[in-house]
């Protein structure tokens, strides 16, 4: 049985997903990144899966012969910190250096509050990511 992508753009409601957000700071995070992502990207937002908001998509085909799409720019407002899907974050320490506090993960960037970190250096993060991914 061939491997089927759990993560697909669905028809779900971006503005009552981020309605359900239970954390206050999460969903008014939510929201401002709303607008970011349209002002970088823009596209309109479209829920993939139960809880990832994604612009525009990208195909992949790794090397095992594995391929799917993905969203070309993403974030998700969950429990503990909202995770943006970034492509290329090795080549962006620099400017991780300067967002403010953040984790990091395998293609995943953790932020808790948008208001600690420098958006002007979220945006060029995001930004990098999505042109990388629609060139």
């Amino acid at each position: 049985m061939a491997y089927e992508a759990k993560t697909r753009p669905t028809d779900a409601d971006v503005g009552q997903f981020v309605e359900t957000v239970r954390s206050p700071t999460r969903r008014r995070d939510a929201y401002t990144l709303l607008d970011l992502h349209a002002q970088i990207t823009g596209l309109e937002p479209v829920m993939w899966g139960p809880s990832i908001i994604g612009y525009g998509s990208h195909h992949y085909r790794y090397a095992t012969g594995h391929e799917g799409d993905m969203p070309a720019a993403a974030f998700s407002p969950r429990t503990a910190a909202t995770t943006f899907y970034l492509y290329g974050q090795d080549d962006d320490d620099h400017l991780l250096a300067e967002l403010g506090p953040h984790r990091r993960g395998v293609g995943c960037l953790y932020v808790t509050n948008l208001e600690r970190v420098d958006m002007d250096v979220l945006e060029r993060l995001i930004r990098r990511s999505y042109e990388a991914l629609t060139p």
